[in-house]
């Protein structure tokens, strides 16, 4: 059971968030580049949002890595290279920042996300 102060944190964080999440179920290939290695690391999503994803990733990842995401949305035709910024971590729980998506990847994303629940409404418990 979670304390009450824990339960105001993600309620405010929540409420401070630039873009809504949304629930999403989907590969996604984490690619990176550290000291001339190069990474490929299989993940799935568990939400994004217009701004970035939450990847479940069985590594050891640090913050601020700059990494390209490979992935296709659901019903869509085409996949996606995206370069992203891991902004957060939670076990193996990572929240990636979208480095300047295209305006094409924009508006298809745009368009998804409107057929997804919400990840992080009052009405249901936030995602890790």
């Amino acid at each position: 059971m979670s304390a009450p102060g824990k339960a105001l944190k993600r309620a405010l964080e929540r409420s401070s968030r630039r873009h809504p999440r949304y629930r999403a179920e989907f590969a996604v290939v984490v690619n990176l580049l550290s000291e001339g290695n190069r990474q490929r690391i299989n993940g799935h999503c568990r939400d994004i949002s217009q701004a970035g994803m939450g990847v479940l990733i069985a590594a050891e990842l640090d913050l601020g890595e700059v990494a390209t995401l490979s992935f296709t949305l659901p019903g869509s035709r085409g996949s996606w290279e995206i370069r992203a910024v891991i902004r957060y971590r939670r076990g193996y729980h990572y929240g990636f920042e979208f480095l300047s998506p295209s305006k094409e990847q924009a508006r298809a994303l745009t368009g998804y996300l409107l057929e997804l629940d919400r990840a992080d409404s009052d009405q249901t418990a936030p995602s890790l």
